[in-house]
């Protein structure tokens, strides 16, 4: 006789031995304890995280002679023949192979017979699998049935079940199970069924079952079967690490060591898949990573080297090879294939390639700019306005006139950075202090430099800078960057001063007149060099017919006559 599979010998008789699925016990024992019970559920969720389980406990609950605090007893005869599988008051239907018309013209048929219980459950397990003409004959008794009658429908894929039923239903959502949970419940296990298992291999149960209770337990099954011990395996990270390297021997060398160890091409991609996922979530939302701790800080590290565009792109190709792999001819040429593109960008043709050759042009291109300096001399600043003179970009000389400084000079080395700028030695004075105030707007950002342009000093004291401006407003618009304001007057006068504000409402004071003098026309003019202002070209614009004419060469213009 076969032994009986962990995941049914361990399969939960109780609401309280459901795990992580709080939210659904709460609502269906509330549901059975103040006799609000639904005429029809509709289960949803991943595979393996108690949809029929649950269905199962919550017909023995509404047909147990002594139900406790909304949990069945357990040992009465109802609820022994519904744990036997052979209960009149519980039909468990199969909707995969029982998805005709016919099929629920029975249902509905044995919907209306009396049962010995108090309520008769009809369990359809894969609903989203009936045909149009089997919902559309379901829905009438969905909608009305008998009083006695409970429909409990599950399903793996919610948004192909239509709108009818489930507007009918009481939609309860399933998740998969935490990874704390997840492993509390496996060690309980092993505990009970005496299995001898190592911590490695209960590490990898854990991320073989992904969140599923009954893929985690099936993976201990073939662990404990196999002596408790985690075959010699191929890890993934070999793949992650060649790809980090750019290395594609390493990658089709780890690719030919997995299929010759018993490795599907098909699921091996999925496995690759399945890491870089948690690559990119460790690198996204960390929060969302469902791994033990020692190996979700290796994952994470790999994530920082690998960054999200690289992350992006991996998936991107693995998963369109995963598609193709369904009428490939050999599935181990594609993974390969995409391995070698994914390890050597520069054989890939597609743009997320030519996107990853470019981030890293551009990547050289910063570090030996930040090495070498800034490279132009910037344009001139008009002092009294603090904004770029006009004509001064074109003032510049464009040519050095010693011959010697016009070769080409090397760059710099990395071991000589530029030194800081050296800063003033003997503080400005009260008086200076106002006098550099245009130096200061100059080293301010665009704009804060035009925010504070309206702003005039007042009044300086030794510790603290008086600025005046026009109105309220902008008083406190200003005070959002004060901090930035005061570093830069500390660096262009020596001093470390706070700032205060003030309001000149009348704006007639001394100060504000020198600080902002305005700028005549003539002034403006006289910056750009008149010998460099020519005359444009004198051409005349085509009519509209003759553009016409031109466009459409060999047509004729022909006119309307006026409608009278």
């Amino acid at each position: 006789m076969a032994v009986q599979s962990l995941y049914r010998r361990y399969r939960p008789r109780r609401f309280d031995e459901l795990k992580g699925q709080e939210h659904v016990v709460r609502a269906l024992r509330n549901a059975v304890i103040n006799h609000r019970e639904g005429q029809a559920y509709l289960f949803s969720g991943p595979r393996g995280t108690g949809k029929t389980s649950t269905a199962r406990i919550l017909a023995k609950v509404l047909n147990c002679d002594s139900p406790e605090d909304g949990e069945p007893c357990g040992i009465c005869n109802s609820c022994g023949s519904i744990d036997s599988g052979n209960s009149y008051d519980v039909l468990e239907l199969d909707a995969a192979s029982n998805n005709g018309v016919e099929n629920m013209r029975d249902l509905i048929e044995r919907s209306s017979l009396g049962n010995p219980g108090r309520h008769r459950v009809f369990i359809l397990d894969e609903v989203h699998m009936l045909s149009k003409a089997a919902e559309a004959a379901l829905l009438k008794t969905l909608e009305e049935p008998p009083p006695h009658v409970v429909f409990v429908l599950a399903t793996t894929d919610p948004q192909k079940v239509s709108e009818t039923i489930r507007s009918r239903t009481q939609h309860l959502q399933f998740h998969l199970l935490p990874l704390h949970d997840l492993e509390e419940h496996v060690r309980w296990v092993i505990k009970d069924a005496n299995l001898k298992v190592s911590e490695d291999a209960i590490a990898h149960v854990l991320i073989q079952g992904g969140g599923s209770a009954r893929d985690t337990l099936s993976a201990l099954e073939l662990v404990a079967a196999g002596g408790g011990e985690v075959d010699g395996q191929l890890s993934s990270d070999e793949f992650i690490e060649s790809i980090i390297d750019q290395d594609p021997a390493r990658a089709l060398s780890a690719t030919a060591f997995a299929i010759q160890q018993g490795s599907d091409p098909r699921s091996l991609t999925e496995e690759i898949i399945r890491h870089l996922r948690e690559c990119f979530l460790s690198l996204m939302a960390p929060e969302l990573v469902q791994l033990p701790e020692q190996r979700a800080t290796i994952v994470a590290e790999q994530a920082r080297k690998l960054n999200a565009g690289a992350l992006v792109r991996s998936i991107e190709v693995l998963g369109e090879s995963l598609i193709e792999m369904r009428h490939a001819p050999d599935a181990r040429l594609l993974l390969e294939v995409s391995l070698v593109k994914l390890t050597n960008q520069t054989l890939g043709g597609d743009i997320a390639a030519i996107i990853g050759r470019l981030e890293r042009l551009e990547a050289g291109v910063v570090r030996n700019t930040d090495a070498a300096g800034p490279v132009t001399k910037p344009a001139p600043v008009n002092p009294a306005t603090g904004r770029v003179q006009v004509g001064g970009k074109a003032r510049m000389p464009h040519s050095n006139p010693d011959p010697a400084a016009a070769q080409p000079t090397p760059a710099p080395q990395p071991t000589a950075p530029t030194p800081p700028p050296v800063q003033p030695t003997t503080p400005a004075s009260d008086s200076q202090v106002v006098a550099k105030w245009p130096e200061v707007l100059t080293g301010l950002k665009p704009f804060v430099r035009a925010l504070y342009s309206a702003v005039t000093p007042q009044a300086c004291t030794d510790t603290t800078l008086t600025l005046a401006a026009p109105n309220e407003m902008h008083m406190k618009k200003a005070q959002e960057h004060i901090d930035v304001v005061a570093a830069q007057v500390e660096l262009v006068t020596g001093r470390s001063m706070s700032i205060e504000f003030t309001v000149d409402k009348d704006n007639t004071s001394p100060t504000n007149r020198t600080a902002r003098p305005k700028v005549k026309e003539t002034e403006i003019v006289d910056e750009v060099d008149r010998a460099d202002i020519v005359d444009g070209p004198n051409v005349a614009m085509p009519s509209a017919l003759d553009q016409l004419t031109k466009a459409f060469p060999g047509s004729q213009v022909v006119e309307q006559p006026k409608k009278k």
